[in-house]
């Protein structure tokens, strides 16, 4: 049914009415509370002061609210602080740390080693903290050097400051104990990041220890640590392999060399397209006199036509094995093949290792000349000697009788900026004896020491040996006096000095030898040193003046502690007048409050607990004195205030009665 127009403007109406009549009958809300808030006050004020009142408690209580919202979040568990921490991303390189980490690197291109690891020090303390990537760009410029003192020195500070290694800084540590003959050091380390750290071994890792114990004489356990990298789900790795067919090959054991390389093949599913094994493979074949199966190897690895992936270090292996195989013209022909292609970044052939080899090829064929020039253009090629590298070709020069090349060789190493080590100064010391230059073989030595390289006992006694032989006894003795302090001298190194002393009548200067052995260490006096210095005194009849050495050393001990034990007895007097000074000037003077002397007398039985402490600890008598003294200490006290107290009373019985 359908409405008329003004019946329904009629409706619409009566609508409206009735609206506003519902909408004025009951206001909004908040104007109710306002009413209901202001009939609660008398005045304005006190509502003020309300709404103040209120806001403070709201900033000093929060309300109920709030409370239930911290009370649904989770509360998190605090971290065990022996947790390993996490190492840092390379993200972590911005800002001024980036800055920091390229000042350092411009050091270490400086070859200022020294003062980059002693901005690293400093830097960790600083607002601005080294990241373990500069830490290891320095560890790395350390251990190319060969400072392996310095670079585990840095390596333990750092990590006790907190700054947690990551996995290249671990290979870093290991390659520093490989290369110190301590592999058995590199394995406890390897544990203990496999054990204690969150973190990782890497290909690199296991291709570090596996050369490294090769290089050791230990290849079991460098089998031991292939076998250990399948179980951690790393695909055989054919370096790896290369290095212990290299283990083989020096152990002169070719069938295992082939069994190892038959593992390799059926892992990799009888295809292996990388060239750094058939180097290896080679010195296999060249041991069983299988000179045609090697050459097959040699074309199939580097010729036209080859499908192999040859790196440098897998022409350094097939060079190695053609210059020490009688096939020295062929390896040069690849040598010089090689230099050509060479064209880096993109292609790299060539690399230190190569040019060591071709210099110790010529040094093999008596072409001394041809390795020294190969040796100094390396240059040409981006390549820079090292002091391995230096000491090799030295070696090859000093075993050949060309000592003044090997010496114009070494004045090289400091313009390249390369330093010598304990091997080359021994090297030169050596070589310069079997000359008949005693003198510039001392000069070597002492120009090692000067250095701040320490050379070991064996280098020593080969030293005094051929200064003794040529009758230089006030030099060797000088250099004697020089190490002892450097150097744990066993008891040959003691007696060949002393046999030599008296053997010269110098008996006096035996007897200084002892008293400075005995003053230093007396454990190092041993009962066979002992025997042999009355030995050698009883040939001057003079077996007595040991005794009376040993005994005038036992007088001085026994002074000593006599003198010792006097200073703690002077110590606790001085003590004893301090208290004394301090008990009727505190106690006796004014008169105080009862809770004042009280006060005070604990304070000197502090005082007195604090003189007597140091000296008891000293002293070893009965404590008898010093208990006296406390108790005499608690009387006087007790009387003192007994005393002030009766004197308080009396004063309190006159004013009552006035």
């Amino acid at each position: 049914m359908s409405l008329s127009k003004p019946t329904f403007l009629a409706h619409l109406k009566a609508l409206s009415l009735h609206h506003q009549h519902h909408h004025h009958r009951y206001p909004p809300p908040h104007f109710l509370s306002l009413r209901r808030h202001l009939s609660a006050f008398a005045t304005p004020e006190d509502a003020a002061a309300e709404r103040r009142k209120r806001k403070r408690r709201l900033r000093i209580e929060p309300p109920l609210s709030s409370l239930r919202q911290q009370q649904t979040q989770p509360i998190s568990k605090p971290q065990n602080p022996n947790t390993p921490k996490l190492p840092e991303s390379v993200s972590a390189l911005s800002g001024k740390r980036l800055e920091l980490h390229n000042k350092i690197l411009k050091l270490v291109r400086e070859n200022d080693l020294e003062e980059a690891a002693l901005y690293t020090r400093h830097s960790v303390y600083s607002y601005c903290k080294p990241t373990i990537h500069t830490v290891n760009a320095v560890l790395n410029a350390q251990l190319r050097q060969s400072k392996y003192a310095d670079l585990l020195s840095l390596y333990r500070f750092t990590t006790q400051a907190a700054i947690a290694p990551n996995v290249v800084t671990y290979n870093l540590v290991f390659q520093t104990y490989l290369d110190c003959r301590r592999p058995d050091t590199a394995l406890e380390h390897y544990k203990l990041m496999i054990d204690l750290t969150p973190i990782n071994p890497s290909p690199t890792t296991y291709r570090t220890l596996v050369k490294g114990l090769v290089d050791n004489g230990k290849l079991d356990k460098a089998v031991d640590m292939k076998n250990e990298m399948g179980t951690k789900g790393f695909s055989p790795d054919p370096i790896v392999y290369s290095y212990l067919m290299l283990g083989y090959a020096r152990n002169e054991d070719p069938d295992g060399l082939f069994a190892i390389y038959e593992e390799l093949k059926e892992k990799l599913g009888d295809c292996v397209d990388n060239g750094v094994v058939y180097g290896s493979l080679m010195k296999g074949y060249f041991m069983k006199g299988m000179e045609k199966e090697a050459m097959e190897c040699y074309a199939e690895a580097v010729g036209e036509n080859s499908k192999m992936i040859m790196s440098d270090i897998a022409y350094n292996s097939v060079l190695d094995a053609l210059s020490k195989n009688g096939k020295f013209d062929e390896a040069l022909r690849l040598f010089d093949r090689l230099k050509n292609e060479h064209n880096p970044p993109r292609t790299l052939t060539v690399n230190l290792g190569t040019f060591n080899v071709i210099a110790n090829g010529y040094c093999a064929e008596g072409k001394f000349a041809e390795a020294l020039e190969v040796f100094r253009n390396m240059g040409g090629y981006r390549c820079s000697p090292d002091t391995l590298s230096f000491n090799n070709l030295i070696n090859q020069l000093c075993k050949n009788g060309m000592l003044p090349e090997a010496e114009k060789l070494y004045g090289e190493m400091e313009g390249k900026g390369v330093k010598s080590d304990e091997y080359t100064y021994a090297l030169l010391m050596d070589t310069c004896f079997k000359e008949s230059r005693t003198d510039d073989g001392a000069s070597y030595f002492k120009k090692m020491v000067d250095s701040n390289l320490r050379p070991n006992l064996a280098v020593y006694n080969r030293l005094v040996d051929e200064l003794v032989k040529v009758d230089k006894i006030d030099e060797a003795k000088s250099f004697y006096d020089l190490m002892v302090k450097k150097l744990k001298f066993d008891d040959s190194s003691y007696q060949f000095m002393m046999k030599t002393l008296s053997d010269a009548g110098r008996l006096d200067e035996v007897l200084k030898m002892v008293d400075e052995i005995i003053d230093d260490d007396v454990s190092q006096f041993t009962a066979e040193l002992q025997e042999f210095v009355k030995e050698e005194l009883s040939k001057a009849g003079r077996e007595g003046d040991l005794e009376k050495l040993i005994d005038e050393k036992e007088r001085q001990k026994a002074e000593a502690k006599a003198k010792e034990a006097a200073e703690a007895e002077a110590a606790k007097k001085s003590a004893r007048a301090a208290v004394a000074s301090l008990i009727p000037s505190k106690l006796f003077g004014d008169k105080v409050a009862e809770n004042e002397v009280d006060a005070k007398s604990e304070e000197l039985k502090l005082e007195e607990a604090k003189i007597i402490k140091p000296v008891e600890a000293k002293s070893e008598e009965p404590k008898l004195e010093e208990a006296e003294i406390i108790n005499s200490v608690e009387a006087i006290t007790s009387s003192s205030v007994q005393s002030s107290s009766s004197e308080s009373e009396t004063e309190n019985d006159g004013t009552s009665k006035q």
